[in-house]
């Protein structure tokens, strides 16, 4: 019982410390990010130099998260990683498919407005919070 208890804390330390890894990694990679966007207007001139460091350092930054984001499912028990599994799953799909359906759609002109990846980057967060939710209330 004592070892169960043990292990049931040490998961849950596990699973608290990637997560905080993942949030540490993801701030500085949205902070790497908007030095890209916006440095090379606003800090250093468009110097080609310093925006190509900056690119390298927001894909080591990108790299990083992803390590992180490997590690913390690494970490989490079974049924917590098939209902990780399952929501990126059904995010990578709806993301491919309406994607790509949502850039025809501007391609052969019907939107006036010009599909943009942000949108898909929010269809996919959205997709992924709702299948995990949906996963934690069918599994639990």
């Amino acid at each position: 019982m004592n070892n169960q208890m043990t292990e049931a804390g040490n998961l849950k330390a596990r699973t608290k410390k990637n997560t905080c890894r993942i949030l540490y990694w993801g701030i500085a990679w949205v902070l790497s990010t908007a030095l890209v966007a916006f440095g090379p207007e606003s800090i250093w001139d468009s110097n080609t130099a310093l925006t190509i460091l900056a690119i390298f350092i927001n894909l080591g930054i990108g790299f990083g998260m992803i390590m992180a984001n490997k590690r913390h499912l690494k970490g989490l028990d079974d049924l917590q990683q098939k209902i990780q599994l399952e929501g990126m799953a059904l995010a990578l799909g709806v993301g491919l498919v309406l994607g790509l359906s949502y850039e025809m759609l501007e391609d052969v002109n019907l939107i006036t407005f010009k599909a943009q990846i942000s949108h898909l980057i929010m269809l996919m967060a959205v997709t992924y919070f709702i299948a995990i939710k949906l996963g934690d209330r069918r599994y639990r």
